[in-house]
């Protein structure tokens, strides 16, 4: 392969699940496109990482500084659903149960992958339900909506003990999702009897 063909499936193998097979792939099929086609998909990947950062006030991703879920005066501001990835916030609103506010984590405690409280967004999460939280929007319930793993299981605890002494009810998600999916993958009635049965962390 030349160098510049090489490079290409060095990068796009870099994607999640992606192999140097399916990388190679890819390769030969964007030689195949126009040039014009080739710049479309540069252009739009650049765009992506220019243009989309966290919300200011759930860190979900956004094109504004406050997104759209935020802003909606029809959510209820007393329910806050905490998530690992802004993907999982898709998957829950997507159920139809949940008419609260969402927090994203942006990952869950592991100490063997170097990723620790000061990594994750907790700090604007104990901002937003604290005494700094907006007149009439002070969460009284903080669903823990973690991936039901080891790393979910230490973040969901971590937070509990966090978020008690704040007056706010701490609630996790029952199990209604196997062990060991991730709630991106999740399907929609698993989805909506975990939230129906979600119980308070004592």
């Amino acid at each position: 392969m030349s160098d510049p063909f090489r490079l290409a499936v060095q990068q796009l193998a870099r994607f999640p699940g992606v192999g140097e097979r399916t990388a190679t792939r890819y390769a030969y099929w964007l030689l195949r496109q126009t040039p014009e086609a080739a710049e479309q998909i540069a252009s739009a990947i650049q765009g992506l990482k220019a243009s989309v950062h966290e919300c200011a006030v759930c860190c979900d991703l956004t094109e504004r500084e406050v997104c759209a879920r935020c802003l909606d005066v029809r959510r209820d501001a007393g329910l806050i659903c905490v998530v690992e990835r802004p993907q999982d916030v898709r998957a829950i609103d997507g159920s139809g149960e949940f008419k609260g506010r969402f927090h994203v984590l942006h990952g869950a405690l592991s100490p063997l992958d170097g990723v620790g409280p000061e990594d994750l967004r907790i700090r604007a999460l104990l901002r937003r339900i604290g005494t700094s939280a907006p007149p009439g929007e002070q969460p009284r319930e903080c669903i823990l909506a973690m991936d039901p793993d080891v790393e979910g299981d230490a973040t969901s605890l971590y937070l509990a003990r966090l978020l008690k002494p704040l007056d706010v009810r701490v609630t996790r998600l029952a199990h209604g999702i196997a062990v060991g999916t991730e709630i991106e993958f999740a399907d929609r009635v698993s989805l909506a009897r975990a939230f129906e049965g979600r119980r308070e962390i004592a």
